[in-house]
């Protein structure tokens, strides 16, 4: 078994119950099992700052999918969830990325893990620090708690929902 971290987020319609789906269709997934929850964050959008707030979380998984497998499971829960090709880092219904899986360094024309971005989104990291702040990340060789604090972008408001 293979030990994968997904960031989840939407920011279109009932935010908070897109996310809570696609954590349950995971967990019902063959050869997939969620073995941690963070909690969920109301975030600003990064990139294309004209759109409503998000809501984010992420999730810990033990798979027997390989990276490629995981990646066309997550592709399949979106589009069943509603999500629609648009602008990049735009408005979604649902946005499942693969940030770690084991250690592995993989990049490809389909899929880089771990995701390339992920160090400097405070909206990705904040929810792994919940359920592992002490991750190394492969190729920075830090964890991801000191990634976390190493973000100094005032625009990256973030807040803990009840």
């Amino acid at each position: 078994m293979s030990t994968a971290y997904i960031a989840v987020g939407s920011n279109l319609g009932d935010k908070r119950q897109h996310c809570v789906a696609a954590i349950a269709t995971l967990d019902r997934s063959p050869k997939i099992e969620v073995t941690a929850r963070a909690g969920f964050y109301k975030t600003a959008p990064v990139g294309f700052t004209d759109q409503d707030w998000f809501v984010n979380t992420a999730v810990r998984l033990a798979t027997d999918l390989a990276p490629v497998e995981l990646l066309f499971r997550l592709k399949q829960i979106e589009q069943d969830a509603g999500r629609k090709k648009g602008v990049r880092f735009g408005p979604r219904v649902l946005d499942l990325d693969i940030i770690f899986y084991d250690d592995l360094v993989l990049s490809t024309d389909r899929l880089d893990i771990p995701h390339p971005r992920m160090h400097k989104r405070r909206f990705v990291l904040r929810p792994i620090c919940d359920i592992n702040s002490e991750i190394l990340h492969p190729t920075l060789r830090l964890p991801v708690r000191d990634l976390l604090s190493a973000i100094d972008d005032p625009h990256q408001d973030i807040e803990l929902l009840q």
